[in-house]
């Protein structure tokens, strides 16, 4: 097949593959795709709304620890870039 390639043990059996992403990019995804939800299936689920409380409270964390830091900062100036 062109655009993949075998690598092989020395006893002959393939142990690994080669693809070229330009010719097979959009195959490589779906695979990689089902490797990771595959990799993930014994992990514990959590509930949308809780995930997304949990997301909220860390993004406002977040911006609030900014803020704060923004105070103590000195002004910008162009001639710093230079």
């Amino acid at each position: 097949m062109k655009g993949v390639q075998f690598l092989l043990n020395d006893s002959g059996d393939k142990t690994s593959v080669l693809i070229d992403l330009g010719q097979w990019g959009d195959l490589w995804e779906d695979f990689y795709d089902a490797m990771v939800s595959q990799s993930r299936q014994d992990e514990a689920e959590i509930d949308w709304e809780e995930l997304e409380g949990e997301i909220k409270q860390i993004t406002q964390a977040n911006s609030n620890v900014s803020k704060s830091n923004l105070k103590h900062l000195p002004p910008k100036s162009s001639e710093s870039f230079l």
